[in-house]
This record gives structure tokens, C-alpha cells and sequence, in this order.
């Protein structure tokens, strides 16, 4: 959806791009998982810890401001390296 509307918005100087978080360490998802849960998820993150809030908020902000102009179309996956 993020590469057919970037295509079809481009030509008015639109762009369109996706963030895509991984785990973010909020109250969404830490409540039902304990600890050992959490900790398998952490190793399972080459930068070893999970992601905040402020980390996508810094994503999303690049994207909306004027440095973003030539990335159209973009699957940006904030995740801390995680596959």
C-alpha cells in the first residue's frame, strides 16, 4: 500500500513512507509478559535492549520534516536490528 499510494502521490510532491517499530518498551507491550519473556525478546535484538518511545517519535519526525523530501515510498523498520 506504501509503494502504490507513493506512486500515485509523488507527482503531486507528496510522499508516502511507512514506519515499521519493533518492540517498544510500553505499557502496551509489557503488560501480560513476564519478565523471562521480555528478556528472550531483548536477546533476540542486536542493540541488546528494547526500543522507546522517543526512538520511533525520532523516526516519525525525520519523515515528516523537510530532510525526508527524497525518501518516497520507504518501509523503515525501527527496530533495533531484529529481523
Amino acid at each position: 500500500m506504501t509503494h502504490v499510494a507513493a506512486k500515485e502521490l509523488g507527482r503531486r510532491r507528496i510522499t508516502v513512507n511507512t514506519v515499521a517499530p519493533g518492540p517498544v518498551e510500553t505499557e502496551l507491550f509489557m503488560t501480560g509478559k513476564s519478565e523471562e519473556l521480555v528478556q528472550n525478546i531483548v536477546k533476540m535484538i542486536p542493540m541488546g535492549r528494547l526500543g522507546q518511545p522517543d526512538d520511533i517519535a525520532a523516526v516519525v519526525s525525520f519523515i515528516a520534516g523537510p530532510d525526508s523530501g527524497w525518501v518516497n515510498g520507504q518501509v523503515i523498520r525501527a527496530n533495533g536490528g531484529s529481523i
